[in-house]
C-alpha cells in the first residue's frame, strides 16, 4: 500500500504538524487520533490494514493527522482557559491547513470524511458540524458528544462552541443547518461492552433527530469493548456497508 509522509510548520499551531497519507485516490478519510496519540497510531494498531482493501482499489485515501490533546483537555497543568483555546487553534489548523492541502493532493472536488474513535470521534463530529461545507460528514465510533466529560468541569463560551451536544439544540442558522442536512454520512456507532457508553451515543442521536439532522446510530453489543478490536470491527463495516 502507497504510504506517503510530510509536514510543515503550522502557523495555527506554531508548531511542526506532520501528516500521513495512505493509498492513491478516492474519497478521503481525514483520521483524528484518539486520546493523546500521534498521526500513525491507526497504522500501528492496524486499522489502515484492515481498511486496506479500500484503499488498494482507490474507493478511499487516507489522511491522518497528530491529535493536540496532551496540549489541551488532557494536559493537566494548562489553565482550562488555555485548553480552550488550544482547541480552536486547531479547528482552524484543520480548516485551513489540512483541508487545502487534501484538495491540493487530490481535487478540488474530492469529498471529505472526518473519521475518529474515542476522543477522535468528537472531534470528527465537531469538525465537520462547525464546517459541513467543507466537510461532507463524519465516522464517530465510540465517542461521546458532551466535551465536558473532558473538561474537569471547566465551562466557556469555547467550551460549549466545541461540545455537539450543547451547541447543535441551537443551531438555527439556516446555511448551516441545510449543509449539515445534505449529508448522508452522519454514522454514529458504538458498542455496549467495558469503558463504551451506549448511552450517551443515544442521546446525542436523539438532538440530532430533534433538530431533523438524519444519521446512522448503531449500538452493537456487550462484546463490543472500547479497543482496537473493536474500531477494526466497526471502520471497515462502515466503509463497505455505507459508503
Amino acid at each position: 500500500m502507497h504510504k506517503h509522509v510530510t509536514s510543515w510548520y503550522s502557523p495555527h499551531l506554531n508548531k511542526e504538524m506532520p501528516i500521513a497519507t495512505y493509498g492513491h485516490f478516492g474519497a478521503a478519510i481525514l483520521l483524528i487520533p484518539t486520546a493523546a496519540a500521534d498521526f500513525e497510531e491507526y497504522e500501528r494498531f492496524h486499522l489502515i490494514s484492515a481498511i486496506s482493501p479500500y484503499l488498494e482499489t482507490g474507493k478511499f485515501k487516507v489522511y491522518s493527522i497528530d491529535s493536540i490533546n496532551k496540549e489541551s483537555w488532557m494536559n493537566n497543568e494548562m489553565q482550562p482557559e488555555h485548553k480552550a483555546i488550544r482547541q480552536n487553534q486547531f479547528n482552524q489548523y484543520v480548516f485551513n491547513e489540512v483541508i487545502p492541502y487534501i484538495k491540493n493532493s487530490s481535487s478540488p472536488d474530492t469529498f471529505i470524511f472526518t473519521c475518529g474513535a474515542s476522543f477522535g470521534a468528537l472531534h470528527a463530529m465537531n469538525l465537520f458540524l462547525k464546517r459541513p461545507d467543507a466537510i461532507n460528514g463524519c465516522i464517530s465510533m465510540s465517542g461521546v458528544y458532551d466535551l465536558t466529560e473532558y473538561t474537569k468541569g471547566y465551562w466557556d463560551d469555547q467550551v460549549y462552541f466545541n461540545s455537539p451536544f450543547h451547541y447543535v439544540p441551537n443551531l438555527h442558522d439556516a446555511w448551516y443547518m441545510d449543509k449539515i442536512k445534505a449529508s448522508h454520512h452522519i454514522h454514529i456507532y458504538t458498542g455496549s461492552g467495558a469503558y463504551e457508553d451506549p448511552t450517551a451515543n443515544q442521546k446525542f442521536s436523539q438532538v440530532l433527530w430533534d433538530r431533523g439532522i438524519w444519521h446512522d446510530l448503531q449500538i452493537w453489543g456487550t462484546d463490543i469493548t472500547h479497543d482496537w478490536p473493536t474500531w477494526r470491527k466497526m471502520l471497515p463495516y462502515i466503509l463497505g456497508a455505507k459508503f
